[in-house]
């Protein structure tokens, strides 16, 4: 694809949420509960670290429906990395979710955000659609660092367009505990339909 894209191509009324997965799982088990009693679908971008780390709660994004993209193997901000150290990363990445039932293709995450026209071409080249965002919450900031369920609710309904994108994550803040991300997601997703929004995997990209 040559770029990094930050929104679902030709969407109408349609936005996706995402969800990184490469810390803990603190607020998963929210998450995955409020997308179920809201009938809503998400995609979940996994480390293979996290993967391996957590092989039951990959069984249950799976068997709810949901679906998985690659968020490379351990993490690291590609742009330090040679090509080779990326296919090591997203392969390795790739066999471990395979492993644990799931398939992460063709769908690819970069870690922190951190990309170049080398390493996107290199992501390419694996077989991969590199994922960004339209809408970052900044929910993973936590308290700490400014951030409210508010705040986090209030980015979402200002960055809404045909075909966005969120990001979020399902870990906790590593400093002080919150996860503010899950605690908005109700109010996220009423707030998303009350815009006349349906929510849709980025399986999406596919279709067109």
């Amino acid at each position: 694809m040559g770029r990094d894209l930050e929104e679902l191509p030709g969407a109408g009324n349609e936005v996706a949420l995402t969800f990184d997965a490469g810390a803990n799982s603190a607020a998963l088990a929210s998450i995955l509960s409020t997308l179920s009693t809201e009938q809503v679908k998400a995609t979940f971008f996994l480390t293979g670290d996290w993967a391996q780390a957590n092989s039951a709660s990959v069984d249950r994004i799976l068997a709810e429906g949901h679906r998985l993209g690659n968020h490379s193997m351990s993490h690291k901000g590609f742009t330090e990395l040679t090509d080779a150290q990326i296919a090591e990363e997203i392969r390795g990445a790739e066999a471990t979710v395979l492993a644990a039932g799931g398939d992460p293709r063709p769908f690819f995450r970069f870690p922190f955000g951190e990309r170049d026209s080398r390493v996107i071409a290199t992501v390419n080249r694996l077989g991969y659609v590199a994922v960004r965002w339209s809408v970052d919450t900044l929910g993973w900031k936590g308290t700490n660092g400014g951030a409210t369920q508010e705040t986090v609710l209030r980015r979402v309904v200002d960055g809404l367009r045909p075909g966005a994108i969120v990001l979020m994550h399902i870990g906790s803040n590593p400093e002080d505990g919150t996860t503010l991300d899950a605690d908005a997601l109700p109010g996220i997703i009423k707030e998303i339909k009350m815009a006349g929004y349906r929510m849709v995997t980025l399986d999406r990209m596919l279709a067109g």
